[in-house]
């Protein structure tokens, strides 16, 4: 019964993601994410991670989401009422996305062997107990606190990003 219910969790979640990328209306977009996150969360509770679910709908369907649902709204979409970004503005952003892109090459650069070789080996060491509490914050805190705080700096820089968007240009 669990194979069907990660069947049909997994089809629902690759199909709104999909209609995530393929939906013209942003605010459709925002809601088939948040479908997307919540099958999500159902994968988790098949892998007896319940507070892991929790914590994904309430920080990803919850928080994260209504962020992104203000910010569609906050934003102009009307194209012939959208000022123009200078093309100065354009090429910082392409500078800062390209920093970015290097120090995440450089970062993770020779780390493979040690995401596989400290990943669910040490955590199923715990056998039932993989989804407790105490035990998630002994391997995210300890062997993936590096992926955990690059993850932190990409959210910061997403943010900044949106203000950098929603931000108007005075007139001189």
């Amino acid at each position: 019964m669990a194979q069907y219910f990660f069947y049909f969790l997994a089809f629902l979640a690759i199909f709104s993601a999909l209609m995530v990328v393929f939906s013209k209306n942003p605010v459709y977009s925002v809601l088939f994410l948040v479908m997307t996150f919540f099958a999500i969360a159902g994968q988790y509770i098949l892998l007896n991670a319940q507070f892991l679910a929790v914590v994904h709908i309430i920080v990803y369907a919850g928080a994260i989401m209504v962020l992104f649902l203000f910010v569609v709204m906050l934003l102009n979409l009307n194209k012939e009422l959208e000022p123009h970004k200078s093309s100065i503005l354009k090429l910082a952003g392409v500078i800062a996305s390209g920093i970015l892109m290097l120090t995440l090459i450089g970062t993770f650069k020779g780390a493979t062997d040690q995401v596989v070789g400290a990943g669910l080996s040490d955590s199923l060491t715990y056998n039932n107990q993989v989804g407790l509490v105490k035990n998630l914050g002994k391997v995210l805190f300890g062997d993936f606190l590096l992926p955990f705080e690059i993850s932190s700096v990409l959210f910061l820089s997403a943010m900044v990003g949106v203000v950098m968007l929603g931000k108007k240009d005075k007139a001189i």
